[in-house]
């Protein structure tokens, strides 16, 4: 699926030669973005460094050497799964290559700083960079995440300088809601991704609890009596965030439950008129989040920082 992003206003006629010859803006992200597989190649203007899933027979890169398909398999088999964030050399490694291609500045956008020490490995490894590196700490993930990024990687062939483009990052990120649901909390409190009051309170005796990323930490938004209505009230926040936005970027994530992430991406997209990216959940907020669980991202698209 193609991702149509709302370019930066346009420049002035003579821009475009000054524009050519800056040096170019290149985006960085890591694999928490969740993003589809026609844009996660080769080809794509964001370059994502993946993180690690640590299972009893190795250390596996998301992405590379492991799928959110296996994640699902091995923690159904009883396996107990960690993560681990990329090592400074992954981004110093990824920052030289780009320096080496024509890159005059990076930006680099990535999974909450609350949840994971990615970004402290980026700036690290930025910080020894042979050309600037912007880090930004999205305060997000997922495709919260995922749109910032491919919206930031816009903006470079339109003219605009890394603080532009770092600036379109964090302004998507900020406009975006990030909701999911949950078979169980244990997976999220185990790896320190939820207090245990929190769990506590969330595990209450018939209900289901709806969760979401704000300000860069998983926090308990509502708790609903059945799964079903929790699923209907999880799509209505996310349907009425989403009704004010000039062009909404919608995406639906799963573990799991690829048929229930499509009807619920049906019901969205009755809703709002947009059609929503569907994507397996990363491997690692796999880890964290466990079977089953469903997650919806909305963010705003139509405007663009100046």
């Amino acid at each position: 699926m193609r991702l149509h992003l709302t370019k930066p206003s346009a420049l002035p006629d003579d821009a475009a030669p000054r524009a050519a010859a800056r040096s170019e803006v290149r985006v960085v992200t890591d694999s928490t973005a969740c993003l589809p597989d026609a844009v996660d190649d080769d080809a794509s203007p964001v370059v994502v460094v993946p993180l690690r899933v640590l299972t009893p027979d190795g250390d596996r890169r998301e992405g590379v050497d492991i799928t959110p398909a296996e994640v699902a398999e091995r923690i159904a088999a009883g396996q107990r799964l960690t993560t681990s964030q990329p090592a400074p050399e992954d981004f110093a490694d990824v920052y030289r290559d780009l320096a080496a291609d024509g890159a005059g500045a990076i930006v680099s956008v990535h999974l909450s700083g609350d949840v994971s020490g990615t970004v402290g490995a980026a700036a690290h490894a930025g910080q020894r960079a042979m050309v600037p590196v912007r880090v930004v700490d999205s305060r997000t993930a997922a495709m919260a995440l995922g749109f910032a990024a491919l919206a930031a990687a816009e903006c470079p062939a339109h003219g605009a300088d890394a603080e532009h483009v770092a600036a379109r990052a964090r302004e998507v990120a900020a406009s975006s809601r990030c909701l999911f649901l949950v078979d169980s909390l244990d997976h999220l409190r185990r790896g320190g991704r939820l207090s245990a009051g929190a769990a506590a309170l969330g595990a209450a005796l018939g209900v289901r609890p709806i969760l979401e990323i704000v300000d860069g930490r998983v926090s308990l938004v509502q708790r609903v009596r059945t799964r079903a209505a929790a699923l209907d009230r999880m799509l209505a926040i996310a349907a009425e965030h989403a009704a004010g936005m000039e062009r909404p970027g919608v995406a639906v994530h799963h573990l799991g439950a690829a048929e229930r992430a499509e009807a619920a991406a049906g019901r969205l997209a009755e809703t709002l008129g947009v059609v929503p990216v569907v994507t397996p959940v990363s491997a690692v907020l796999g880890t964290h989040a466990g079977p089953g669980a469903l997650a919806v991202v909305v963010a705003e698209l139509g405007a663009h920082a100046h």
